[in-house]
Parts: structure tokens; C-alpha cells; sequence
């Protein structure tokens, strides 16, 4: 019963804040205009007289902003609980793994070569070169932790994440090196790129990653019932009969897919997978069944509402959404870590 408040809630919360999200920015748009022009294109009130001016930023700009920021925001959260229900800790997320950074390292290559010599290859892909470009990139990446963290054929989880530590810190130079040899376009394009936007949102990005991100969340939710024998120790889920390395390999093999194509298309947005399950568990639990389409949907409703905060509260200005979950994200993190510690103290 809970749990099922929980999601009511969360559901509810999401539906507000897409509403005032799609009314507020540098242009207020009453609410009636929004509504309205959610029911013709919908086609339930496809006679409904509309501001041309109104229907035009929602069509363009705001919907598919919106849309995005719900897919990615599910990406990060769904991905976040995986990463962590496999570690067994819940201070892992998918950029531990290298996934973030093996995608944003990509990115930054294009974006530093995209006038020289990918200038005919991006001419020719368009938007799909960087979507391409950031998803080979994670998955390298998580490939080569992967590879890195086996031993006797199978792989250890903590010898994942000190193999994830040192790809994310190669990969964190070479972007380092990147961004210091970029020309003052390029510079300013990586910096907000790596802070984090859905600025760049239209219904052609939405088309770009949808697909890979909607089966990644309706995968990754189907693995709950075995990650919850994760909890119970690997040996002990090998023993229910559960094949583990492959529970593995198909975990990081999907978060690959959800937040590498996230992340080709807004940067890198932190703190969403770390601390929406998190927030989540302590709501309703640990049951994985619940916690991972819960935390999609947190995560949604997360991302939306620092998009919305992201462009309003410096309007017309826009903030890199990645400072903004920052802010919210990080005393909410040391408010965690300091009842825990309260908790060992006792």
C-alpha cells in the first residue's frame, strides 16, 4: 500500500511540475494556453483556438525539452538503482563504472573535431555523430572495467570500481587536454556540455535517443526480483541458482545504453543516479522490483524540475541544469552521510 502512494505521489508530482515547467521560462505562458494546446495536439480539442506565439514555443522548444528531460532524468534514475543494486553499494552510479566519462570524453573529441576531421562526417550524420559518437564511448568504457575486473573468469566488484576510478581518471585528462588545446568556441561549447543542458532539445534529439532509452527502462526494471539475491551476497545468489556474471554483464551492458545516449545529448548531469534511489529506498524499501521503476520515475521528476528551476531563476539566462542538481543534490547527500554516521556512532 505504501508503495503504491509512493507512486501515486511521484506520478502527481511529475504531472505539476511538467505543467508549470511547459508554462514558465523567458516566456510565461498562461495555463489555460498550455493545456489547450496539449489537447489539440493531442486530439482531443483539435478545433481550440491558440496564440500562434504560444503554440509555437510549446511545439518547438518547451515539449520536446520536456520530453527529453523526463527520458534522460529516467535514464540516470532506473541506471543509478542497477549500478548500485549490483555493487551492493549505494554510493555507486554509472559514472563509477567510466560509463559518464568514456561518454563525455568521446563527445568532447568530436566537438573538438567536428570543423576538421569529422567536418564531412558531421555534415553527413548530423546530430546522430555525437549520439553515436558518446554511446561508443561508454561502452568502450564500461567494456574495458569490465575486461579489467575479471578474474578467473569472473568478474570482482571491487576490483570494478577501482578499475572504473582509473578509467574515469584517464578519461578525465585526456578530456582535461582536450578542452585545453580548444579554440574559444570549441572551449565554450565542452564547458557547458560538461556542466550539463538540455538546451539542446528538439524533437529531432528526442527521436535520436528515445528508442535506446525506453528499452533500457523497460529492461533494466525486469531484473529486480535477481538483484534483489545480489543483496544477499554473490555465492549465496549463485547458489539460488542465479547466473551472476551474466546479471552483470547485462546490467552494465543496458545502464550503457541509457546513460551513454543521455549523455550525448545533455553532458553530464550529476547526482541523479546517486541519490534518487537512495531517496527512494528510504521512502519504500529496498525491494529492487520496486525501487527500479520508482527511481525512473524520480529521476524524471528530479530532472524536470531542476530544468524548470535551471531556466527561470536566471531568465532570460539559462544555468547548466548539471549546477543546479548539484545544489539541490548535495546537501541532501551530506544529510545522508551524516545520519549514517550518526547510525555507526550508535
Amino acid at each position: 500500500m505504501k508503495k503504491k502512494i509512493i507512486y501515486c505521489v511521484l506520478s502527481a508530482g511529475l504531472l505539476v511540475v511538467i505543467a508549470f515547467s511547459l508554462g514558465l521560462g523567458a516566456m510565461d505562458i498562461p495555463m489555460r494556453s498550455v493545456l489547450l494546446v496539449l489537447a489539440k495536439k493531442a486530439g482531443i480539442f483539435s478545433n481550440a483556438i491558440v496564440d500562434e506565439q504560444y503554440e509555437a514555443v510549446l511545439t518547438i522548444v518547451r515539449i520536446p525539452r520536456m520530453l527529453l528531460g523526463i527520458l534522460v532524468g529516467a535514464a540516470l534514475g532506473v541506471s543509478g538503482a542497477a549500478i548500485q543494486a549490483i555493487f551492493r553499494n549505494p554510493l555507486a552510479e554509472p559514472g563509477f563504472v567510466g560509463i559518464s566519462a568514456g561518454a563525455s570524453l568521446v563527445s568532447a573529441l568530436i566537438i573538438a573535431l567536428e570543423v576538421g576531421l569529422l567536418a564531412g562526417l558531421s555534415e553527413w550524420l548530423g546530430q546522430y555523430l555525437l549520439v553515436f559518437g558518446a554511446f561508443a564511448g561508454a561502452g568502450i568504457a564500461a567494456m574495458l572495467v569490465y575486461r579489467l575486473s575479471k578474474t578467473d573468469g569472473k568478474p570482482n566488484v571491487a576490483t570494478m570500481l577501482l578499475a572504473g576510478i582509473a578509467i574515469n581518471a584517464l578519461a578525465g585528462a585526456i578530456t582535461g587536454l582536450i578542452t585545453y588545446t580548444s579554440n574559444e568556441q570549441q572551449l565554450r561549447t565542452i564547458t557547458f556540455w560538461m556542466l550539463g543542458s538540455l538546451a539542446g532539445a528538439g524533437w529531432t534529439t528526442v527521436a535520436c535517443v528515445a528508442p535506446f532509452i525506453i528499452f533500457s527502462l523497460i529492461a533494466l526494471p525486469v531484473q529486480g526480483k535477481m538483484l534483489n539475491a545480489f543483496a544477499l551476497g554473490e555465492s549465496q545468489a549463485e547458489q539460488l541458482g542465479i547466473r551472476t556474471s551474466h546479471i552483470k554483464r547485462r546490467i552494465v551492458l543496458l545502464s550503457t545504453l541509457a546513460v551513454g545516449s543521455a549523455v550525448s545529448v545533455t553532458g553530464i548531469i550529476g547526482f541523479v543516479g546517486l541519490l534518487v534511489p537512495h531517496t527512494i529506498r528510504l521512502l519504500g524499501g529496498v525491494d529492487n522490483r520496486y525501487v527500479l521503476p520508482a527511481s525512473a520515475l524520480m529521476g524524471a521528476l528530479v530532472l524536470t524540475l531542476a530544468d524548470m528551476i535551471a531556466r527561470v531563476i536566471t531568465a532570460p539566462m539559462e544555468l547548466p541544469i548539471g549546477v543546479v542538481t548539484a545544489l539541490l543534490g548535495t546537501p541532501v547527500f551530506l544529510y545522508i552521510l551524516i545520519r549514517d554516521k550518526k547510525k555507526l556512532l550508535h
